[in-house]
């Protein structure tokens, strides 16, 4: 969870999800807002005719509405297996009011607290089970299976950002392109339970991308860096997983030059100096 937004935001988000309340004759329950980044979404507890519900509200400029990011969560609930853990999507509804777009979705409620509450970034040791590690390396590769053409990571974006901010370009021999969730953080995951939250932008990405995602943001806490890479180390210790984690350090490097992940900047040219030397290797 982010914290609250400028307060223009934060009311105009307020009255909506009202409205998004309304749509699905629910009440809030209690005065907990769970924010996104920026006030982008914002999500409450409530009651229904039937139980308890998450009811999340995602906003963009009406220009920008709709695509991958607005159809992501239907579309995950359509092609994910059981054997991905997650809240399912019950409902949802959208309409567009003066500028803005919303979306209002409606989901089983979790009870589990997410790994991390204000952002992606590891900055403690969490505790995970043996099981947790195994559900996770379950639904991985189960996520891996679906079938998709959605995209995740362009190509494109690759081909463009990763000389500039890696200062080569990584070979793609080897490389499979497989289903991701896209944003596999931990803010995105919740404990003790495992379930695998915000499907907005799932699609093709290196196979090991999520993996790659979770240890880049694992980088200031080295024990659970260490316990990602000897869980998922299927997902990491490949050409694919390779590429894939320097593809996730090109995001974040970009990041810190807009100011934003300062405190990862060490951790990541660190990392990404251990990945060159590897990359050179394997070139011979």
């Amino acid at each position: 969870m982010y914290s609250e937004p400028d307060p223009a935001t934060a009311d105009r988000m307020r009255k909506a999800h009202v409205n998004a309340a309304r749509t699905f004759r629910a009440c809030v329950v209690g005065e907990g807002d769970s924010w996104g980044w920026r006030g982008r979404t914002l999500s409450r507890r409530v009651t229904t005719e039937d139980g308890e519900r998450w009811l999340r509200l995602v906003s963009a400029s009406a220009d920008k509405a709709g695509g991958k990011l607005w159809e992501g969560p239907t579309q995950a609930e359509l092609a994910m297996p059981a054997s991905v853990p997650r809240p399912r999507l019950r409902a949802s509804s959208t309409w567009t009011d003066a500028e803005d777009a919303y979306l209002a979705e409606l989901y089983d409620v979790v009870t589990d607290t997410t790994i991390t509450t204000d952002g992606p970034v590891l900055r403690s040791t969490p505790r995970l089970s043996g099981e947790w590690w195994l559900g996770l390396v379950i639904a991985l590769d189960a996520v891996g299976e679906v079938p998709t053409t959605r995209v995740a990571l362009r190509q494109e974006y690759l081909e463009r950002a990763m000389p500039e901010h890696l200062g080569f370009t990584p070979s793609q021999d080897g490389v499979a392109w497989v289903a991701a969730h896209g944003d596999l953080h931990w803010a995105n995951l919740t404990a003790p339970e495992l379930h695998m939250l915000d499907w907005e932008g799932w699609g093709l990405a290196p196979a090991g991308y999520d993996a790659a995602m979770l240890h880049t943001y694992s980088l200031l806490v080295p024990d659970v860096a260490a316990a990602v890479r000897h869980h998922l180390s299927d997902q990491l210790d490949t050409p694919s997983g390779r590429f894939a984690e320097l593809a996730v350090i090109t995001q974040l490097l970009q990041t810190n030059s807009r100011g934003d992940n300062l405190d990862l900047a060490e951790p990541l040219r660190a990392r990404l100096a251990i990945l060159r030397e590897a990359e050179d290797a394997a070139l011979g």
